[in-house]
This record gives structure tokens, sequence and C-alpha cells, in this order.
């Protein structure tokens, strides 16, 4: 495991690191217990970040995760949290106010078992009036961390453009990472277009989804996924080239998300400590860089036909 320092927060983190959203069933029913088995597994697997939000599962994968993190020593993992997402009896909501974002992380450390939130983030600024949370949202989170009961302020969205913008439009050291998911994957990269401006910045990068949200896996994609059918249609037809070649195009997308020492961790979700144990393994394996290009070259043609032909 290689651990990288997410930008200058002093935070050294796993280059692969687990995410919670699984321990609220956001993507299948889990099991409790097993969920909470996989996360002493990604901690005994050298896994020392972990990230969640009250978003997830409507809060039940804080409350999950708060169970497992009783039984593990504070000092074994940085914890990252978020603002902003909500939702009740199935219903998603969102609240950026100053007030809510206040309450949100005393209840996520209650829910959390903890009394420190390592890393709070404003979750999925999209949602948000930016200027919102460029002039309320951040500020009410920069003062819980001067007065220390936050350690490191972040925000997080799949969109770039508002990072940057919500970033450029912030006193400088308000933010100190961002989370960006499903740009530096197998089929898509675009996060490495935005890596100098954010280290200009001196502001860590964290990536998510490395399977680009079930794209890059033998399972395939979820009815809801919003990527165009020539997309999934190409990632589908990547899948299969790798199979045939013995090489599972999760390995590949797992050992690709990592490879890049200018971002500090990529995280993953799993509810089942074997898939821990697993991914763990892929990574620890040399990358195939000619299959990677022949994985990108694949989907990059198997689109321009598939819009050719639409």
């Amino acid at each position: 495991m290689q651990y990288h320092e997410i930008g200058k927060t002093g935070m050294k983190v796993s280059s692969l690191s687990f995410g919670a959203s699984s321990l609220g069933g956001v993507f299948h029913d889990v099991k409790e217990k097993e969920g909470i088995e996989a996360v002493f597994t990604a901690v005994e697997s050298g896994m020392n970040f972990i990230d969640v939000s009250p978003y997830y599962g409507h809060y039940k994968a804080e409350t999950v995760l708060g169970k497992a993190l009783k039984d593990i020593p504070r000092d074994r993992y940085y914890l990252s949290t978020k603002v902003g997402r909500y939702g009740k009896d199935g219903v998603n909501t969102w609240d950026y106010s100053a007030k809510r974002a206040v309450e949100s992380v005393y209840e996520s450390m209650e829910r959390l078992n903890i009394d420190f939130i390592d890393l709070i983030n404003v979750h999925d600024i999209e949602f948000a009036d930016l200027n919102q949370v460029v002039n309320e949202t951040l500020p009410a989170l920069v003062e819980l961390r001067e007065k220390g009961v936050v350690g490191h302020v972040g925000i997080t969205d799949l969109q770039l453009e508002n990072l940057k913008w919500v970033i450029d439009h912030s006193p400088s050291g308000t933010v100190e990472s961002i989370l960006n998911f499903c740009h530096y994957c197998l089929c898509d990269d675009k996060l490495a277009d935005f890596l100098d401006y954010f280290e200009s910045k001196g502001i860590g990068v964290i990536n998510a989804s490395p399977l680009s949200m079930g794209l890059l896996s033998e399972r395939g994609v979820p009815a809801w996924h919003p990527a165009p059918e020539p997309l999934v249609d190409a990632c589908r037809k990547a899948m299969e080239y790798c199979k045939a070649k013995n090489y599972p195009i999760e390995k590949l997308a797992m050992q690709f998300s990592v490879s890049n020492p200018r971002i500090a961790t990529t995280l993953f979700s799993t509810a089942n400590p074997l898939n821990v144990k697993k991914n763990v393994s892929f990574i620890e394996e040399p990358i195939d860089w000619a299959l990677v290009h022949e994985v990108q070259e694949i989907i990059g043609e198997q689109q321009r036909v598939s819009w050719a032909n639409s």
C-alpha cells in the first residue's frame, strides 16, 4: 500500500481508501454484520482513510460505520464526512445553510461515535447555490475548524468546473481538498486536466468510483446510471476484451485509478470484506499498461462508431 498526503493537510493516506456509501445500502441491500466486518478488513489491510456522508442510506451508513468505529483505535484512521445532502423516508433533501451545516457536523459525530472529524466536506455542490457555499456553508465549517471541532475543510462534486469556481471565489486556505468521482478511471480521465490547478492552490485531490459506478465491471451498470448508451456499449466491449485475456476489467480499473501519485487516494465502496481483500490484492500487482492503452482505445473507438451510427 502506498501513502500520499492530501494537499497540505498533513494527512498521509492510503492510495486506496474505504468509501462507506455501501453501508447505507446505496447500491443494494447489505447485511450490517458483514458491512462492519468490511470496515475492519479495510483498516487491517492498511487503509487509513474512511469517507462517508449522512446522505448515504439517509443516515444509515454513518450509523453502521459508527458501530464499527467503536472497536477501532482512533489513531488507525482519518474520517471524512459531509454536509449539505440529506434524506428521510426515502426522500432526498438539501440544505446548505450555515445553521444546518453546523448541526449536521455534531449529529454526524454522534452517529459515528467520534468527537473529532478529520475532514468535513460540502457535499455535491452542484445541487447548491454556489454563492451560498462560498459565503455561508464554507465559512461555517472554517469556524468549526478554528474551534478544533474538525481538522480540515473540503468540497465534493461531479463537475470539476464547480469545484474550481468555488475555490476561485473563496479566501485562500478555505478549501483544503476536493473529492471528485468518475473522472479518473479507464473511461474518463478529465480530472488529470485539473491537477495543475489544484496543486497550484495547495489543494489535495481525492478520487472516487474507480469502476465508474459499474461501467467498468462485469456486473454492468445499474438501471439508474446516467451514462449515455454509446459509453455503456463501449465499456461493455472493453469488459469482454479484458475477460477474454483473463484480466478482469475491475482489476485493471482499480490499478489505473491508484496509479497517479498526484492523486492522494481513490475511494471504493463495498460492504463485503472479501471484496476489500480482492481490491487490495489487485493494486498490489503491477499494472499492464499495454492493456490499459488497448482498453482506452476500444472505448474511444466504440463510442465514435456508436455516435456515427446514431
